[in-house]
Parts: C-alpha cells; sequence; structure tokens
C-alpha cells in the first residue's frame, strides 16, 4: 500500500514522504481500517515537526482522523493508532473506541466529525456550560476548530460572534452562521466586541489560537465569563494574570479531549450521539474546503501549518492526481 512517511522531524512539506510498504499488522484489540477519508489537523503538522505532545517513533505515518471501512464494511470514525496514522490507503486502530459514521455525512464530512466538534462540544457545554441566549466569542472562527465551535454554538442558541484573519476568512465565517464577524487585520478586536455587546463583553470564548488572542479576551469577557483554552495555533502560550481573572470574576478553563477517552470515554459516545443527532437534522455539517488525493497530502498539510485554509481539508485515496475538489 501507499503511505506518508516521516523520518526525520521538519516542516510537513519537506519531512513527509510518500512510501510504498506493507499493510499494518492489527494488535491485540485493534483492526485493519481502509481509509476512505482522512482529515487534516493542526496536530499533524506539529507531529512533523515534533513539537507534539505525542511523539510517534521514526518513522511515522501522520493522520489523527479518519473515516474507514473495517473488513465487514461497516464505515466508521476512528482515531488510527500511531505510528500507523491515515494518510495512507489503511491504518490501524483500537476496536472499542471506533464510532460509527453519520448517515448523513459523506467520507470527509464524517472524517471531519470527530475532534474537531468533540473538543467544541466538551469545551462549550462539559466546561463552560453554555446556555441559549448568551454570546459565545471564536477566534478563528473559519478554522478547522472554530469553525465546528461556530456551528455548535449556533446549534446550542448563543449569539455567536466570531474573529478571524482576513476578508475571504470573513466571508466565510458569515456563511458558518456567525452574528458578528470581525476582521482583526482590518478592526481592533476589543472595541469591535465591546461594540456588539454594548459594553458587557462575551460570556463564552473559545481560544484555540493563544498569543494575542488570549490577551484580546482577558480584555472583552464579560462579569462571570469563560475563555476556554484548547490550544496555540499561534504558537505562543500565555501567561494569564490570576489577578486580573479575580479583580474581572472570569474563569480561565483548560481543555484537553483526548484525556476523556482514558478517564471517561463514555462522555465520549455520549458526545458522539449527539453530534451524529444534530447533523442528521442538518445543525452541523463540517465545513470541507478541500479534498485531496493521497499523493498531494503532503501539501496541504503545509498549508494547514501555514494557516492559509480555511475549514478542512480531506485527503481521500481513492481521488486520482488532478480530481480534487
Amino acid at each position: 500500500m501507499q503511505a506518508w512517511q516521516v523520518h526525520q522531524n521538519g516542516e510537513p512539506a519537506e519531512a513527509m514522504s510518500l512510501h510504498e510498504v506493507d499493510r499494518p499488522t492489527p494488535g491485540d484489540g485493534q483492526v485493519l481500517l481502509r481509509v476512505r477519508a482522512a482529515n487534516i489537523n493542526f496536530p499533524d503538522a506539529l507531529m512533523c515537526r515534533g513539537h507534539y505532545q505525542v511523539r510517534p517513533p521514526l518513522p511515522f505515518t501522520p493522520g489523527v482522523e479518519i473515516c474507514g471501512e473495517t473488513e465487514d464494511g461497516r464505515r466508521v470514525i476512528a482515531n488510527p493508532a500511531l505510528p500507523h496514522g491515515g494518510f495512507a490507503e489503511y491504518a490501524v486502530a483500537d476496536a472499542a473506541a471506533l464510532l460509527p459514521a453519520p448517515e448523513a455525512l459523506d467520507d470527509a464530512e464524517a472524517a471531519a466529525l470527530h475532534i474537531g466538534y468533540q473538543t467544541g462540544w466538551f469545551g462549550l457545554h462539559r466546561r463552560a456550560r453554555l446556555e441559549a441566549g448568551e454570546t459565545l466569542l471564536v477566534h478563528a472562527a473559519a478554522g478547522g476548530v472554530g469553525s465546528a465551535a461556530v456551528q455548535l454554538g449556533k446549534a446550542a442558541g448563543a449569539r455567536v460572534i466570531g474573529v478571524v484573519g482576513g476578508a475571504d476568512k470573513a466571508a466565510v465565517a458569515r456563511e458558518l452562521g456567525c452574528d458578528v464577524v470581525i476582521d482583526r487585520r482590518a478592526e481592533d478586536v476589543i472595541g469591535a466586541v465591546k461594540e456588539a455587546t454594548g459594553g458587557r463583553g462575551a460570556d463564552v470564548i473559545y481560544d484555540p489560537v493563544g498569543g494575542d488572542a488570549f490577551t484580546q479576551s482577558t480584555k472583552v469577557v464579560a462579569f462571570e465569563g469563560r475563555i476556554v483554552v484548547v490550544g496555540f495555533a499561534s504558537g505562543s502560550i500565555p501567561s494569564p494574570a490570576l489577578n486580573h481573572a479575580l479583580v474581572k470574576n472570569y474563569a480561565i478553563l483548560g481543555l484537553h479531549w483526548g484525556l476523556y477517552n482514558t478517564k471517561n470515554p463514555k462522555l465520549v459516545l455520549h458526545c458522539h450521539e449527539q453530534l451524529t443527532e444534530l447533523a442528521a437534522r442538518g445543525a452541523i455539517k463540517p465545513l470541507v474546503s478541500e479534498r485531496v488525493p493521497l499523493s498531494e497530502a503532503a501539501a496541504a498539510v503545509q498549508r494547514v501549518a501555514d494557516g492559509v485554509t480555511t475549514g478542512r481539508i480531506a485527503v481521500v485515496p481513492t481521488l486520482q492526481n488532478g480530481a480534487a475538489a
């Protein structure tokens, strides 16, 4: 089979190389899956660089989220067991963690439903306890993680403010359903949020960016507001001033979704049931901006690493070169 491998850490476009390799052999409790679609996540780029908290042994195949097919023909969502990741024709995954792919979604959409939407659901509902009528601010609202949070916020009955970088991403955020869109490259984020909320600020802030975005969040969070920290795509990890959180009476909530797989896996299944129901009634639908063939995976991961994409890019092994849509 064909599989992308990282033999030496570096930028994805340089570190990833396509090889003809043997199909992986499942271990105890694992199954072999034919990859129908693999969704690209920012952690895939971090793993190529050797900067992620999970560091699989070299060489490894990136790709942490797929829609796959079991040997008996079931369509499932899975997190491949590294080092045999999803940017390949076949991957392995833990049998106990397989989730049924929603019938309402195609392969690429189903592959993009899992990590980003689970993170959004846990962040907004389990951690921040978002309520209908509250104001939700989402940083990087047109990206893969942010777009999921926007849709989940709207489905929960929140008023959603999306912060993006650039006019093209602003257009995407509006299409996703944001009630207010702020282009951080053309507007003062702090002033725009205060204007949009009548000076009150946002009840819940969803931050996958860190850096300056977190600093802005602390200045526009409402009384009894909650800032949910889910990542640091900016590359800058902020050091919060806890005296500021005390004086303004807001909470800083960390979310490491992966821990639920070991600490409380029943909640992951419950969340998937909720997401499947939302997808069935059209309340959420992963924004897949590109579908690329396996041969273009490295270039696509690099674009995600560079922050120039909107929504999700899916790698579809059955697509031929030049057939990406």
